[in-house]
């Protein structure tokens, strides 16, 4: 399962190792929304429930994360609320995952070094709440997140609410395009908008259950194709908060970016901590349910797998 080479980095949760031995399915989860998307104690709050829902679909959680130098492949709940209380955790993805492991750092894995991790381990199925993608501004600042290049070449499933409707998502859809990753709305014709059901931008493919997208998964690797496929999953009707409205925070929020000259890894944390700030906590109830669903739904594509 894991590389001899990385077994020295490496530890797998022994309930994750058992089902990945057994071949029953089992979903990660990542860990930058505990560390840099969260506040404390919803973090905590959060992860604990968004594992309770994929083991209630009869899937084991993994959370992923890197703790003291060690590339954790499940976390127990100590070790998982320790990470939630953590406030110099790194935001890890592909460029500093191997240097947080050589200088024993403790970090949070972006969808990129969680699905790296995933691959390690032999997970197929990742749930998470919005991909990174192409910053506004990118033209200029070349602000384009490692996730999509990840998409690209790791073959594992990624179940989110599409990409954070912080991005430019035309022109997230685009690279994704270019870079050959199927992208999939689970039943809608429409890409959702991360808090929100709907975006003015159409579904490149559409399916409307887990067993037809891991169908899709298994053809893809059938044939050879290599890369993962991205699963856009609306939030529920009764925990969105419409884009007309969201529109206005998001545009608040980069400006003051902006003013404040915030760059690179950074960018996405202030956003979301100003967005939070600008609906009174909505966007934090809402980022939580999509993250519940999107959950729920990974389990049921890593049953069908």
């Amino acid at each position: 399962m894991i590389p001899d080479a990385a077994r020295h980095f490496v530890d797998i949760d022994p309930p994750v190792a058992a089902a990945l031995a057994a071949g029953r399915p089992v979903v990660a989860l990542e860990s930058t929304i505990i560390t840099h998307g969260m506040p404390f104690p919803q973090n905590s709050a959060m992860a604990g429930s968004v594992e309770r829902i994929v083991a209630a679909e009869g899937a084991t959680p993994a959370t992923i994360a890197v703790l003291d130098g060690r590339l954790r492949i499940g976390l127990p709940e100590e070790a998982r609320d320790k990470l939630a209380r953590e406030s110099a955790a790194m935001k890890l993805s592909r460029a500093d995952l191997a240097f947080a492991l050589s200088e024993r750092r403790t970090g949070g894995t972006t969808v990129a070094a969680t699905m790296i991790a995933c691959e390690l381990a032999g997970i197929r199925v990742f749930a998470t709440g919005g991909i990174g993608g192409v910053h506004s501004g990118a033209e200029q600042s070349f602000d384009i997140s490692a996730d999509l290049d990840e998409l690209a070449r790791t073959p594992v499933i990624v179940v989110s609410a599409g990409p954070k409707a912080i991005l430019d998502v035309e022109k997230t859809l685009e690279l994704l395009e270019t870079r050959g990753v199927p992208v999939v709305v689970f039943g809608a014709d429409v890409m959702p908008a991360f808090w929100s059901r709907q975006s003015p931008h159409p579904a490149p493919l559409r399916l409307d259950d887990a067993a037809a997208i891991g169908r899709f998964f298994h053809v893809r690797q059938a044939l050879g194709v290599s890369g993962g496929m991205l699963v856009a999953n609306p939030v529920g009707r009764e925990d969105e908060i419409p884009a007309e409205t969201m529109a206005a925070y998001i545009e608040s929020a980069r400006h003051a970016a902006a003013e404040q000259r915030v760059t690179g890894k950074a960018v996405t944390p202030f956003l979301l901590a100003r967005i939070l700030e600008l609906t009174a906590g909505a966007s934090l109830r809402t980022n939580i349910a999509l993250v519940e669903n999107n959950a729920r739904l990974a389990a049921r594509i890593a049953a069908a797998l």
